[in-house]
């Protein structure tokens, strides 16, 4: 930030290991006993395969414990209780009443559907409040980018079952 005074770099860890990461925003600080974070950044090298790329045009839809609604995982980290998903809500697709244990991020790809506090479309993103509770519906369809830190709280169940459409 343009004025602000540079925060100290942490001092080094003794384990001689990279052993985390501390920062705020886009400050972020890597420590080891090796050398300062810019000595390690300037001997980094790319890591082989720390990527994942998944082909989703390329995934089958799978049915969820939820009449009209199906989804595509592409990200599922199951002990945190993460998950990164395309949900595809078929016309008159219902989401029955659930609690968001954290926050939920929601990107509208296509469609439409709507909630107590509106209606969500298209080109449209919505997250939610840790503990806030809602039901959703969908009259035309839609497509959604779903990012969770927790799975939803269903009266019956947490998160979403699946089984090959």
């Amino acid at each position: 930030m343009v004025g602000s005074k540079p925060r100290p770099v942490p001092e080094p860890l003794s384990s001689g290991r990279v052993s985390g990461f501390i920062g705020e925003g886009f400050d972020v600080y890597i420590m080891t006993a090796t050398g300062t974070p810019s000595d390690l950044l300037r001997r980094a090298q790319p890591t082989i395969g720390g990527s994942v790329y998944m082909k989703p045009q390329d995934m089958a839809w799978e049915q969820t414990q939820f009449d009209g609604i199906s989804i595509k995982v592409l990200y599922e980290a199951e002990e945190k209780g993460e998950m990164t998903c395309f949900l595809k809500w078929e016309p008159g697709a219902t989401l029955p009443m659930h609690k968001h244990p954290e926050i939920e991020q929601t990107y509208v790809i296509e469609g439409s559907f709507y909630e107590h506090d509106g209606i969500y479309r298209a080109g449209e993103f919505i997250w939610r409040r840790v503990g806030s509770f809602r039901e959703t519906h969908s009259d035309e369809g839609a497509v959604i980018l779903a990012i969770y830190r927790k799975p939803n709280v269903f009266r019956h169940s947490s998160g979403y079952s699946r089984k090959s459409a």
